[in-house]
């Protein structure tokens, strides 16, 4: 391969000349593309795979020619996720804009794969939590060590002088001596005892700090919900649970309709308020067989076991009806809104071979009902 030194370049820089190459040799062939002799033979599953991914690279390559997107890793990551379909949000994040203004930019790539990342904690922060939780257990241990030995080494001391008392000792230098063991012994004893009491603060200040990124990490910050990654943890164990009982398992997704116009015509903080309403309705239905989620954006998700699609659908029209048939004011001005609704789609998830086929089916039958009219549920055919 040709190019700079790989030892002498960052992993971004490579990364970006493979990017660029790739884009280069679209149409034409690849540098290390392997001759006619050392291809695999036609038909077979290895020459099907090479010709998958070089339809991919191009798919991506058209992608980011067509937007006029930077070949940069993180534009490339996004159009992956996108046309391969491996992450929801960002492919409903983007459907949603190219339906809105036709084009993305560089600068809202940027922005959806930091909200995509704004949930998660970093390498770095708990690196640095489970470094202090070493550091402390090694402190602990040694002042356990330290208490031992001493209470080991007094122990030997007050045997010593009962013998001495035993054989008929002068008893004032003995006693003497035992209390100035016993002196020593409070002493360690005390400095045990506050070094334990300061271990111990330390201990409690970072117990708090990994609940607080354990929160960050599973749960949405402004509707107090669980968010995206909390879900997928949640949907295996429930699939899990629901095969083993051979009971049903629905997901539906929900997205409030028109949320740009309302963030518009009322202003953001009007848009969080309304986030938030829309997530309390949604969260009174759940228990340990229903489960809620802000899934991004103004999308949520929800999980029911127990329940089939039709049931789910009922159930979530159920929400669906009560929001819409309510008359929400906008508490900066006191002015009425206009009807806040959201539209969703239901599939069985126990009708695809992969969970991610069923939240894909959803997704698609929510899209259907956003494109018959808004503010309604549809129900995803099972041969989708």
């Amino acid at each position: 391969m040709t190019g700079a030194n790989p030892s002498s370049a960052s992993p971004q820089h490579g990364l970006t000349n493979r990017l660029t190459r790739w884009a280069r040799n679209l149409s034409g062939k690849a540098e290390d593309e392997p001759v006619a002799a050392e291809r695999p033979r036609r038909g077979t599953a290895a020459n099907r795979e090479v010709d998958r991914r070089r339809q991919l690279y191009e798919d991506i390559g058209d992608f980011l020619f067509a937007h006029d997107l930077d070949l940069t890793p993180i534009n490339f990551s996004i159009a992956l996720d996108y046309l391969t379909g491996a992450n929801v949000g960002v492919e409903k994040a983007i459907r949603a804009v190219l339906m809105e203004r036709g084009k993305i930019t560089n600068s809202w790539v940027e922005t959806v794969a930091a909200e995509q990342r704004a949930d998660e904690v970093t390498p770095e922060s708990l690196a640095a939590m489970l470094d202090k939780v070493e550091e402390n257990l090694s402190q602990f241990t040694g002042l356990m060590h330290e208490s031992r030995n001493s209470a080991k080494d007094y122990g030997a001391a007050l045997q010593e002088q009962a013998k001495d008392l035993a054989a008929g000792q002068d008893s004032e230098p003995v006693l003497a001596k035992l209390v100035g063991l016993t002196r020593s012994m409070v002493e360690k004893t005390r400095q045990v005892e506050s070094q334990l009491r300061e271990n111990q603060k330390q201990t409690q200040a970072l117990k708090s700090s990994l609940e607080t990124a354990r929160r960050a990490a599973e749960h949405d910050h402004l509707t107090g919900l669980p968010n995206r990654r909390a879900f997928e943890g949640v949907l295996r164990e429930e699939l899990v649970l629901a095969q083993e009982k051979s009971e049903a398992l629905s997901v539906a997704f929900c997205d409030i309709d028109h949320f740009k116009a309302i963030n518009d015509t009322h202003g953001h903080d009007t848009g969080d308020r309304v986030l938030k309403f829309v997530a309390g309705l949604l969260a009174k239905a759940s228990n340990d067989r229903c489960h809620v989620a802000r899934h991004g954006g103004e999308e949520f998700v929800m999980l029911f076991r127990g329940k089939t699609a039709a049931e789910t659908c009922e159930a979530v029209d159920h929400v669906r009806a009560d929001l819409a048939g309510r008359s929400l004011v906008n508490r900066t001005n006191g002015e009425r809104m206009s009807r806040v609704s959201f539209s969703a789609g239901v599939s069985n998830v126990l009708a695809y071979e992969d969970p991610r086929a069923a939240l894909k089916a959803a997704d698609r039958a929510l899209y259907l009902a956003k494109e018959h009219g808004r503010n309604r549920v549809y129900l995803a055919a099972e041969t989708d």
